[in-house]
């Protein structure tokens, strides 16, 4: 079924929102503290989905039918992003998105990487500081104060 895509101002609010969402919830992460009630699989899969619906709301993806079509399937987000001018073409992001796939089984697996997981846990922060980089890349969001301190650029 095609979608009409819109762009509006409040998919730009939205957008804005999510984008400082994933970051703050990344920064822990980016840390290496892992919230207790949660491992670090499940709140991985919550950034990367938060920076993927940044990309899709940009380009006017309706946050409902995102939530109804894709869930939480990271997979399906990053296909769709990708195929609306996202241009992460990134096989380990993508081999963790599918693995991840959908985030919310993560949800109280223990912190450490499963056997079958493509990737170690900092590469896995690595990974989505890349996917978070493109897509502020791409969408043209500045960095967050912390992050242009680090950079030398506040």
């Amino acid at each position: 079924m095609p979608v009409a895509l819109h762009r509006t101002r409040a998919g730009r609010d939205l957008r804005r929102a999510r984008y400082r969402t994933a970051e703050e919830f990344f920064a822990g992460l980016e840390a290496g503290i892992v919230p207790p009630d949660a491992g670090l699989l499940y709140h991985i899969g919550i950034v990367i989905q938060l920076g993927l619906s940044v990309h899709l709301l940009d380009v006017g993806f309706d946050d409902a039918w995102c939530a109804r079509h894709l869930e939480l399937h990271l997979d399906r987000s990053l296909a769709l992003a990708n195929a609306s001018g996202l241009g992460l073409d990134a096989p380990p992001i993508a081999a963790l998105a599918t693995f991840l796939s959908p985030y919310g089984q993560w949800r109280h697996a223990d912190v450490g990487k499963p056997p079958d997981c493509p990737s170690a846990p900092g590469e896995m922060r690595v990974l989505t500081r890349a996917l978070l980089d493109h897509v502020r890349a791409v969408t043209g969001h500045g960095f967050p104060a912390r992050r242009r301190r680090q950079r030398g650029r506040g």
